[in-house]
């Protein structure tokens, strides 16, 4: 049995499997980068194909690469903090469902040992990798990005609900993104 069959007969899962959604990553060895976000939203879990939606777009142009790139070239693997499309909430998705990335990151993670970055987008994949106390602004985890270096790169999710955010912090796309970028392009050049 592979990862994902475990995961589709996972207990945990089966709403989601009755629904015949199936866990949405990608963790090829090759992978020299790894993406830890939230969780799929409802578009990419209907399309199966992880950041395929405004946000994927965004993300793409802030690592500068294609979508062909990022797809296909092996060199991404993409992890959310849980496999499914969690529903609708309040002011946005529903937040992923604890102790998904518990069970599962690890073996996904062991997975691909050629890794040599992992870019944590978001409070959820930051707050869990980076053990974070509940007081601590994601804002100031960003900008200290450099303390996370070089295992993790914490950014803010490119949602465009995040515009507001990121017109308030402009500082992040004319420091953070180009040094996102660097590091990104140094790596897949090797």
């Amino acid at each position: 049995m592979t990862i994902l069959d475990d995961m589709i007969s996972d207990p945990i899962n089966i709403e989601y499997t009755k629904k015949g959604w199936k866990p949405i990553f990608t963790a090829p060895k090759t992978a020299k980068i790894v993406i830890i976000g939230q969780a799929p939203g409802l578009r990419v879990q209907n399309t199966g194909i992880m950041w395929n939606d405004a946000s994927g777009d965004r993300l793409r142009q802030w690592l500068d690469v294609s979508r062909e790139q990022f797809y296909n070239s092996g060199d991404f693997g993409v992890i959310p903090m849980d496999f499914y499309y969690p529903g609708k909430g309040k002011s946005g998705d529903i937040p992923p469902r604890k102790n998904v990335a518990m069970k599962w990151h690890p073996k996904l993670l062991q997975q691909m040992p050629n890794k040599q970055l992992t870019i944590l987008v978001g409070s959820y994949a930051q707050k869990y990798y980076l053990d974070l106390p509940s007081p601590v602004k994601i804002t100031d985890v960003i900008y200290d990005y450099q303390d996370y270096l070089p295992q993790y790169f914490p950014i803010v999710h490119p949602s465009p609900r995040n515009n507001i955010w990121l017109k308030k912090n402009s500082w992040f796309e004319h420091d953070v993104v180009p040094a996102l970028r660097k590091m990104v392009t140094q790596i897949l050049k090797n």
